[in-house]
């Protein structure tokens, strides 16, 4: 019998006929004795006491003694309550009503000597059944020094010194058996503590209600004065409750009248409060201002004609309640998160108040299963590659990282979005060769995680631009499943939100025109955007470079339990990703690259040319090209348009398929093109732009050079007119041939020491000389003719 061990306790049910004279109720073990069949107990609780009560008249109603109303002739029990008329310090007659203190419960722990076949027997009956007492447990700090203790903890501690012996269970024990009383431990403790006789009865009656252990003992000081209980203030009845302030003393020494300035609460003050705070909508503001908007609506009951216009009048002091009195109103009773609950939103408190219930990587297989993306605006400022000098303006920046071992696996640097198509080029980051995405954005690469990675199974992302016939259409053919968060709920997928902190932290106060909207510092908030220093290019490399070093040096240990550390896992993101693999768990499929080019890159149009394959004015071929002679036939046959997928971070090359064989050609960009392999296409976009917004600048530059220079041809024409004219005039005598005025300019212009007659022979060798090689290029051509028709 588990039930008849030291300080268990079992309850006794009534009996149709009782078969022992025990009283039914909640017994508690002080000894068992198999050997001598005894069982030695104490009642701590009857079930229907057999007390005679105290005689008297029966007691007034409590709300007739309230009221001051009641039958005619009825008294009051005088251990109930005692009312009486008298006058206060001031003389005012009034009518005190103290209402009877609760009586503290009668003691327990007269020992029972009980059959304990009886007893067995009855539990097989079912009169005796088992039973487990749940007590309130109350933590109390430790002290250090005498100086330290709290008065309960000092009463404490005499508490256990003067019931030692009752605690020893063989001292006490031995006790009973032996003597068949606890006298002799009574008298040891009233020697051992210096108490009265009384106060060990009271504290062997607490061991016996609560168990013989010492935490029984505790001291009940924290329920001391009804804490919890309202007191509010009834005229004639009760006054405010609380200890006087320095003025009321001071007249009350002086013999004034110390009534107080500000009265207590009512039961009538207390529910205008109540009914005036339900009119303020939720959120509720901050306190001041909750506490004005409740006293300008329910405690300014009077107004004032002026000018045919009712002006409320403002409440003199004591007929409101003041802040503190409104703030207790509203905060009693209530727990600080129904507190927390009224001053903000459902959606915010679920998005960034709840609480924790599990882990994001909670039922995710491993590493590869399931990744989470998302976008955010660069807190910094970027220069344009073109020239240095322009800003461009702030990045958007799209992170995805591995749910189960929060590694980054991919990253994308643009100047527009968020859409879907910018979200496809960072899923093509996080797939494709990291030696390709290093040749186009000009850095080497450094692989941090063993495999690489490839798509996910499971994508997790926002609303709004993944909600599109392009994402579905994606998902379908690439990822198997897509999860959406709910709306303005970008805690479902925080770690992603994390990894943004993480990289506007890094880049604060180190790199040049960066930012952070996050500080309440407004010094630190004001960045001067002429202060910034990196390009593109260069971001992305800052960048790679900061989320390589988190997958290798971000400390996991929380992660890694005793069996990973013991398979030597390491404690980061890479280390995890590494193991999860290892261990068989990891996520992976081959896709091709062509297909990942086809799926996740924007899709253009180019042209064949008879010099290049065009690309928004730019050129590109390739060897292949130029074995295929895709140029000599749109020279001689006509040009034509073809499908073309470019790298929206880099214009170096671009893709397209290949019309003879299977796969994609991969073009290069020429020299001779109009901007480098590292610019953007945003960047080519904004060059494009300003170079169309600068046009008609540049052409009417243009004009204004073509009206200058029409009008010095004009006025040079003119001139030559007018002298013709007077040279016509001035001619006489036969004028000479146009061969021989020919020959007179030609020698003039070459000089003084060649006369007409050389100046012909030269031009007629010159023009045998030109005569011969024109012929000798005929009779070449005549041979090679010949030739070919052998």
């Amino acid at each position: 019998m588990d039930f008849l061990i030291h300080n268990a306790t079992f309850r006794l049910l009534k009996e149709g006929e009782p078969s022992t004279s025990h009283e039914p109720g909640i017994y508690r073990v002080v000894l068992d004795a198999p050997d001598i069949d005894r069982t030695v107990t104490v009642l701590i609780q009857a079930d229907a006491p057999n007390r005679r009560g105290k005689g008297g008249r029966p007691r007034a109603e409590s709300a007739a003694i309230l009221e001051g109303g009641g039958d005619s002739g009825a008294s009051v029990d005088p251990d109930s309550a005692k009312t009486e008329s008298r006058k206060d310090e001031q003389g005012t007659p009034r009518q005190a009503i103290r209402k009877k203190k609760g009586s503290p419960p009668p003691l327990v722990g007269r020992l029972i000597w009980m059959i304990r076949s009886d007893i067995v027997r009855l539990a097989k009956e079912r009169v005796v059944q088992k039973l487990q007492i749940e007590r309130k447990v109350h933590v109390f700090a430790s002290a250090y020094s005498e100086a330290e203790k709290t008065p309960d903890q000092r009463d404490y501690e005499i508490r256990v010194i003067a019931m030692a012996g009752f605690l020893d269970v063989k001292q006490m024990q031995e006790s009973i058996l032996v003597h068949g009383s606890l006298g002799g431990l009574v008298r040891q403790a009233m020697t051992n503590a210096g108490v009265s006789r009384p106060f060990v009865y009271k504290q062997w009656s607490t061991l016996c209600r609560f168990g013989y252990i010492e935490s029984s003992l505790r001291t009940g000081y924290q329920n001391c004065g009804g804490p919890g209980k309202a007191r509010p203030v009834i005229p004639g009845v009760r006054k405010k409750a609380g200890r006087l302030t320095a003025r009321q003393m001071t007249n009350r020494a002086y013999g004034q009248d110390y009534s107080p300035e500000q009265p207590g609460m009512s039961i009538e003050w207390a529910a205008a409060i109540r009914a005036a705070d339900k009119l303020i909508p939720e959120p509720k503001p901050k306190w001041p201002k909750r506490c004005t908007r409740i006293v300008s609506s329910a405690f300014v009951g009077k107004g004032k004609d002026v000018d045919g216009k009712i002006e409320l009048i403002k409440p003199v002091i004591g007929t409101y309640p003041n802040d503190r009195q409104i703030q207790r109103v509203l905060t009693e009773g209530k727990s600080q998160l129904q507190l927390l609950l009224e001053k903000t939103t459902k959606r915010h408190f679920n998005s960034a108040l709840r609480g924790l219930i599990a882990r994001n990587w909670q039922d995710v297989p491993g590493p590869g299963s399931q990744w989470a993306i998302d976008s955010t605006v660069g807190d910094i400022y970027l220069r344009s590659s073109f020239n240095r000098a322009w800003i461009i303006g702030r990045p958007i920046v799209y992170i995805i990282v591995d749910i189960w071992s929060t590694a980054v696996v991919g990253f994308y640097v643009c100047l527009t979005g968020p859409s879907w198509n910018t979200a496809k080029v960072s899923l093509f980051n996080s797939s494709a060769d990291p030696a390709l995405l290093g040749e186009t954005w000009g850095y080497q690469p450094i692989l941090t995680l063993d495999p690489h990675p490839s798509l996910c199974y499971e994508l997790m992302c926002d609303r709004g631009e993944y909600l599109s016939e392009g994402a579905r259409q994606t998902a379908m053919k690439l990822i198997p499943h897509t999860g959406i968060a709910m709306p303005y709920r970008g805690d479902l997928k925080g770690l992603a939100e994390v990894l943004h902190r993480i990289e506007k932290d890094a880049q604060f106060l180190f790199v040049p025109g960066a930012m952070d909207f996050r500080r309440q510092e407004l010094e630190l908030r004001r960045v001067d955007p002429n202060d910034s220093v990196l390009t593109l290019p260069e971001y992305v490399q800052f960048l790679h470079d900061l989320f390589a070093e988190y997958n290798l040096t971000a400390c996991r240990r929380h992660r890694v339990d005793a069996h990973m550390f013991a398979a030597g896992c390491q404690p980061s993101p890479a280390g995890l990703w590494r193991m999860g693999f290892e261990m068989a768990i990891g996520f992976r499929r081959q896709i091709e690259e062509a297909d990942l080019i086809t799926e996740l890159l924007p899709r253009r149009t180019g042209r064949v040319r008879r010099d290049c394959v065009r690309f928004l004015k730019n050129d590109y071929s390739s060897e292949e090209v130029k074995a295929a002679q895709w140029t000599a036939i749109a020279r001689n046959c006509g040009g034509w348009n073809l499908p073309v997928y470019h790298y929206p971070g880099a214009m170096g090359r671009i893709w397209t398929p290949d019309s003879v064989g299977a796969g994609l050609l991969r073009l290069k960009l020429s020299p001779q093109s109009k901007v480098a392999p590292e610019a953007s296409y945003e960047e080519l976009m904004d060059f494009f732009a300003l170079e169309t917004m600068a046009q008609p600048g540049v052409r009417h530059v243009n004009k204004m050079h073509a009206i200058d220079f029409l009008a010095r041809r004009t006025a040079l024409i003119d001139q030559a007119k007018v002298l013709t004219a007077e040279a016509m005039a001035r001619a006489t005598g036969k004028a000479p041939t146009f061969t021989e005025a020919r020959l007179f300019e030609v020698a003039a212009q070459r000089g003084a020491e060649n006369s007409e007659s050389k100046t012909a022979d030269d031009l007629r060798d010159e023009n045998y000389r030109q005569h011969e090689a024109m012929m000798d290029a005929l009779l070449a051509a005549t041979n090679t003719g010949d030739d070919s028709n052998d």
